[in-house]
């Protein structure tokens, strides 16, 4: 490889997962994170909004997540986010709502609805309470029952990811998606030794061979770097707003101690002077 790809950068992303040439990868990686969430295994999907790269490497607007329907009808959607913000897990319940509710069409009954599964790659820590790298959300009460097993939300947050012995096909793809950047493609650790992986080093590989799909990705990168050191710099501004908010009311509270302080003095003056002006009073009527 000629150089360095990283699955993570959205353009990648989309091609590993959402291209037709990959739809044995996408089912793959499906029943890989779903597993016993399933009621059986996925062996055909639809992909719904399918990599193009021409189109996407043109559009800086492109739908960077994948979207696909199994042979049950079951919906899918899985989508890479580099960046952590306080509205992200907002929007990503939003986003599975919206393909959930979207199934149905005016006068189409409830019972037309099928299970929605949503699969979040998480560049950044976003649960930072939990030690665990996956978090699988479903509806369900406080006795553990499901309400309706209509799917749900898995989120992998890629940074606490630590195993260096894979296990799982679960665990494979985590490692692949955390440690792809670092890889050569002629000398690949024996995890990587299946035919899926190999696929998946394939497309890493034809971003990295190719000027234009190459040129393609560095843009995207170059993007992506940007709109990290906006939103840090965002979240600079906010803290330094928040501090001179904090020292504003601090100075307020100061002040408005001093003032009730000084009221109380002056207070005390007077009540002092009543009490002699009446002691004087007293004295003279003796």
């Amino acid at each position: 490889m000629n150089h360095p790809i990283d699955p993570k950068i959205d353009c990648v992303f989309k091609a590993l997962l959402g291209a037709e040439s990959n739809r044995a990868l996408l089912i793959h990686f499906l029943n890989a994170n779903l597993g016993p969430a399933l009621p059986a295994p996925i062996t055909d999907v639809e992909i719904l909004n399918p990599y193009n790269d021409k189109e996407f490497l043109d559009d800086k607007l492109s739908i960077v997540d994948v979207k696909a329907r199994d042979q049950r009808g079951c919906l899918h959607q899985i989508e890479i986010q580099l960046l952590a913000n306080r509205d992200l897990l907002a929007r990503i319940l939003y986003t599975w709502a919206d393909l959930y509710s979207a199934q149905l069409h005016s006068g189409e009954d409830y019972s037309l609805l099928k299970p929605t599964y949503a699969i979040w790659l998480l560049g950044e820590d976003l649960l930072h309470e939990r030690p665990e790298c996956i978090h699988e959300f479903r509806m369900r009460d406080t006795a553990g029952r499901l309400l309706l097993d209509h799917g749900g939300i898995w989120l992998l947050e890629l940074n606490k990811f630590h195993a260096d012995a894979v296990q799982t096909e679960q665990e494979r793809w985590l490692k692949f998606f955390k440690d792809g950047e670092q890889l050569d493609a002629d000398a690949l650790p024996s995890w990587m030794h299946t035919d899926e992986m190999r696929q998946a080093m394939n497309t890493l590989k034809a971003f990295s061979d190719k000027d234009r799909a190459y040129h393609a990705y560095q843009a995207r990168q170059n993007y992506l770097r940007e709109q990290r050191g906006i939103q840090r710099h965002l979240e600079e501004l906010k803290a330094e707003a928040e501090q001179q908010r904090a020292a504003l009311e601090q100075a307020q509270a100061r002040e408005e101690l001093e003032r009730a302080a000084k009221e109380a003095a002056l207070a005390e003056i007077a009540r002092l002077k009543a009490q002699l002006h009446g002691q004087d009073r007293t004295d003279s009527t003796d």
